[in-house]
């Protein structure tokens, strides 16, 4: 896989930190972590990453609502973490969604899963 650009939202800071030298130890740049709603939207068009793993709730806002609102200017490859992945598939059926907490290799596969379905949203007809 190549190294990716990606974006973290998640409000609990030690996650956040720990996500991100993870992606660091895998080969990939995190180009910020975010903990609001309107500061993730505001990254993601400052930065354009290749790639947002996005918490589902966040302490001020939602990471739900954040990829709604970054997702109306252009597809962004994103995969969603929860505690809860019911509530998430639930109200965003077919996201792509990995169950904290989570290893490192489940990690990788996710992050593949989410390209690939980045790709295909890509590639069909508007």
């Amino acid at each position: 896989m190549k190294a990716l650009r990606i974006l973290v939202l998640e409000d609990d800071a030690m996650i956040g930190m720990l996500l991100a030298a993870i992606l660091e130890e895998m080969g990939h740049t995190v180009c910020a972590i975010e903990a609001t709603e309107t500061d993730a939207v505001s990254a993601a068009a400052r930065y354009r990453p290749d790639l947002m793993i996005v918490d589902a709730r966040l302490g001020n806002g939602s990471g739900l609502a954040a990829m709604d609102e970054v997702l109306r200017t252009g597809f962004i490859p994103h995969f969603f973490i929860s505690g809860n992945i019911a509530k998430v598939t639930a109200l965003r059926p077919g996201a792509v969604v990995l169950e904290k907490p989570f290893r490192d290799i489940q990690l990788a596969r996710t992050i593949e899963l989410a390209l690939a379905s980045g790709a295909e949203v890509l590639r069909s007809p508007a």
